[in-house]
């Protein structure tokens, strides 16, 4: 890519000045013309030679009369192109989008040789004498960032207005390509993650892992599975980087101490390795992103995650108070379904979500969120520690993020003392959840099982060539059998894998709660339809903010009747 230069070429008074080691503030060069005649090389007459006088005299001047920089807002029909990019040799371009434009996109290139995809990150090229500038520009502008007052208020605006005066001090003439070049470098630099800020842009990546330095940085795309990028660093690069992500997360790790488990400010969780003692092939990193915008029931149906049978099942168990647990392996999508049928929480009720890392995210006026917290030495807040706070503010609701250890019991308690309860779990079958919940660490005793009502089992699978997530079967506990001492359970719904389908089966919950309203067999199924014509419209009508979905639900809360009478009007077409 050919860009914008800021001097004739590598002899201008800019590029001797930049590669000079003793530059700073009273040696700032210009690339004006009509300077470079003024300036005359020193005489061997002695520090007060006339030469030195005139040389003095000459930089002097440049910097009192600095040069001004007008820069408006970029347009790409009357600026230049900031990024290009022909393709990759031997790869064949799927496609582009841009993850931070004007400055950046992705390239998704396919190779026909080794049937494989190759992530492809396309930023501004430098020049090299943009390079040097850049280089200078990161220590003159970083420090008087740290001074200003509104850098929080708006870190872009009080970043373009120091790289404009540092510029200006400089007496450097450049077009204004090159000045949102330099600004997107010392930004991403600044305020974003470096080389790997496309990467956290791009809304399609869920995962970003390091192995390594001189390896290639993976990612998991939605479109794509797993594929390489071209994203690299070295050594010493990388480990700083590493260090950053803990200092950013406010936590520490170091050679004595290089394993850390936490989570970014923006709610992504990172696992960090720092050095060779425990990665052989140097320090490591894994990032699992945290989505802003939470995933809705209709999400869940789009992907084929669920069918409206279930959401439907689901949402009545959740208004009548039934405690559900969301298991399966690493990515099963537990925690994102778990959150996103939460929204089917009846409004005002009192929510207490707990969490080791911030992933939930509800549209609830009435929701209590809490984090445990890690130290040093004391002061460690456990979720047990906050499980058992949970129980004095009396929710109505309680979601915990996963349940690992002593924290289990103190569940099994609420739900036993009329708490509806809502968790995750790493397991890969209704049996395996028992053996957890029944053995070490977490040894629940089975008759505090038996108050969990629905258990949802979670697989990352193939279907169709493609990886998809399924809720492999969501079984009722039913209680614990006279016979053998075993605990009962039944499945309502399994995923037919070969087939990709759903079948359901008769389900005792619903038999219990038709007894507790007091509906007529007639008017249960009555209810489950109304609310899977609900759901369809959300799904034809393309509701999948959070925000409109939440409202929609509680429209249905306060008058489902009316609800109903409008979507019957819309004309929409049901499935049979």
């Amino acid at each position: 890519m050919s860009g914008p230069e800021t001097g004739d070429d590598g002899d201008s008074p800019l590029s001797e000045w930049l590669s000079s080691d003793e530059a700073d503030e009273s040696t700032v060069p210009t690339t004006e013309a009509s300077t470079d005649a003024t300036v005359t090389e020193a005489t061997d007459d002695g520090a007060g030679s006339l030469g030195d006088i005139r040389e003095w005299l000459a930089r002097t001047s440049r910097l009192l009369t600095g040069s001004a920089i007008e820069v408006t807002d970029y347009d790409p029909k009357r600026h230049g192109r900031l990024v290009d990019f022909d393709g990759l040799d031997g790869y064949e371009e799927i496609e582009r989008y841009w993850v931070d434009a004007p400055f950046a996109f992705v390239s998704i290139n396919f190779d026909p040789e080794a049937q494989e995809h190759r992530y492809h990150v396309v930023e501004p090229e430098l020049s090299e004498l943009e390079q040097r500038l850049l280089d200078r520009l990161y220590e003159d502008v970083r420090d008087p960032l740290l001074y200003r007052e509104d850098i929080d208020d708006d870190p872009e605006a009080a970043l373009r207005d120091e790289l404009r005066e540092r510029l200006e001090e400089y007496g450097v003439a450049i077009e204004e390509e090159t000045f949102y070049r330099l600004f997107y470098y010392l930004y991403r630099s600044f305020q974003g993650y470096g080389k790997l800020d496309p990467l956290m842009y791009d809304p399609h990546i869920e995962d970003i892992s390091c192995d390594g330095p001189g390896l290639p940085v993976f990612v998991y795309h939605d479109g794509y599975t797993d594929i390489e990028t071209n994203v690299v660093y070295d050594t010493e690069e990388l480990s700083n980087f590493v260090i950053q992500l803990a200092q950013r997360s406010g936590r520490h790790i170091s050679v004595s101490d290089p394993v850390l488990s936490t989570t970014l400010p923006d709610g992504s969780r990172i696992e960090l390795a720092l050095g060779e003692e425990v990665t052989p092939k140097g320090s490591a990193f894994t990032i699992r992103k945290y989505a802003e915008e939470p995933f809705t029931p209709i999400d869940l149906l789009n992907y084929g995650t669920f069918e409206v049978r279930q959401l439907a099942y689901l949402w009545l168990a959740i208004e009548s108070n039934r405690s559900l647990l969301f298991a399966g392996g690493t990515a099963a999508g537990k925690t994102t379904s778990m959150n996103a049928v939460s929204m089917f929480i009846p409004p005002r009720s009192k929510v207490l979500t707990i969490e080791d890392t911030r992933e939930l995210s509800l549209y609830h006026d009435n929701w209590l969120s809490s984090v445990t917290r890690e130290r040093m030495g004391d002061g460690d807040i456990t979720m047990y520690d906050l499980l058992r706070s949970a129980l004095r503010h009396r929710p109505e609701f309680i979601i915990v993020g996963e349940v690992r250890g002593e924290e289990a019991i103190t569940l099994f308690q609420a739900m036993n003392t009329g708490h509806t309860t809502f968790s995750t779990m790493h397991a890969d079958s209704v049996q395996t959840v028992i053996n957890r919940l029944e053995n070490e660490p977490i040894n629940v005793p089975r008759p505090m099982v038996t108050s969990l009502d629905v258990l949802c089992v979670q697989v990352l699978a193939r279907s169709q060539g493609e990886r998809v997530r399924r809720a492999k079967t969501l079984a009722e506990i039913e209680g614990i059998d006279q016979r053998t001492g075993e605990l009962d359970y039944s499945n309502t719904y399994n995923w037919n894998a070969t087939a990709d389908t759903f079948s359901e089966s008769n389900s005792e919950m619903l038999a219990e709660i038709r007894e507790e309203r007091g509906w007529s067999q007639s008017e249960l199924l009555r209810e489950l339809k109304n609310r899977r014509r609900f759901l369809e419209y959300l799904q034809d009508e393309d509701i999948t903010d959070y925000r409109r979905f939440t409202a929609m639900v509680n429209k249905y809360y306060a008058d489902s009747e009316e609800v109903m009478e409008r979507i019957d009007g819309a004309g929409v077409e049901l499935e049979p």
